[in-house]
């Protein structure tokens, strides 16, 4: 879908800037219900918590309060923007999490770098969520950062980009498979980008059964193979000893193309060496790999 950008900008804008507010959910219209929500009457919760900490749960919103948290390093396919510049996403995942699941969502945007003060930054926010949302941390720290705070917290937390974007991807896959009978175990995969969605999502579409052998991975820095001397673990694991160097000569025969990377880095030439049938997903944003209609004109 083709966005205006004054139009977005306005969307925003418009009103109460932003896209999210905090609303009660009891009565406020006197003077007594003003003293039940605060004080005196708010002693009471207080005081069961105190005793039972689980009643949390039953006389807060915390059962229900996802913190989307971000520091803003890997944003969209904007890249490392900042924590300020990434709070319309934060806001646009806490819209998401309302309008579909009816989860309340405060953002959290912090201005930290380092990971593990990050992870401390985070563990702390715990008595305030019943679980977290991370969302759009560069890779790798987003490994460091998801399995520490995994470890130590105690409510739900998922890393959106890797587990959100492996999931919704591995069930299109397999769909898109099944449409042109095509066997997973024996496709040929070329995926352009090593961040922390498409790790993930090779992670779990090798569990499915996606041959390593047919697989060729991509980063900032061209093809992932055994010559690269700077791969990190996350990265090491997807390396190819096919004798292949270039993306145009990863695509020729492919069945399978997975953009998790930037706009238009996809020419439709490339796309008439693919397979019969081929299956592109150009997950980048706000820009994919390749324009669909573009795609289609040349298969």
């Amino acid at each position: 879908m083709k966005i205006n950008r004054q139009e977005a900008l306005n969307y925003h804008q418009q009103g109460q800037p932003g896209k999210i507010e905090v609303v009660p959910t009891k009565m406020l219209s006197n003077q007594y219900d003003l003293a039940m929500a605060y004080s005196p009457g708010v002693a009471e919760p207080c005081k069961e918590i105190a005793a039972n900490p689980d009643d949390v749960y039953k006389y807060t919103a915390k059962g229900n309060l996802v913190g989307v948290i971000s520091n803003g390093t890997a944003v969209l396919g904007l890249g490392n923007i900042g924590p300020d510049a990434s709070k319309p996403v934060m806001e646009g995942k806490g819209v998401l999490f309302k309008k579909f699941a009816g989860i309340d969502v405060f953002d959290i945007e912090i201005d930290c770098t380092d990971p593990e003060e990050f992870i401390r930054i985070v563990r702390s926010l715990e008595p305030t969520f019943g679980g977290i949302n991370l969302e759009d941390i560069k890779a790798p720290e987003c490994f460091i950062i998801e399995k520490a705070l995994r470890e130590q917290m105690k409510i739900p937390l998922m890393h959106d980009d890797q587990h959100g974007t492996a999931i919704i991807s591995s069930a299109a896959l397999l769909n898109a498979l099944e449409v042109i009978n095509k066997d997973i175990r024996k496709i040929k995969m070329v995926m352009n980008g090593a961040g922390a969605a498409a790790i993930s999502c090779l992670k779990l579409y090798v569990s499915l059964g996606l041959d390593l052998n047919n697989l060729v991975v991509f980063d900032k820095d061209g093809i992932i193979n055994a010559h690269r001397d700077d791969l990190d673990i996350y990265r090491a694991p997807f390396v190819t000893n096919r004798k292949i160097n270039t993306l145009e000569e990863a695509m020729a025969g492919a069945d399978v193309f997975i953009g998790l990377s930037a706009g238009n880095v996809l020419p439709p030439e490339y796309v008439q060496l693919m397979a019969a049938d081929p299956i592109i997903f150009a997950l980048a944003n706000p820009d994919p790999e390749i324009n669909y209609d573009l795609a289609m004109s040349v298969r």
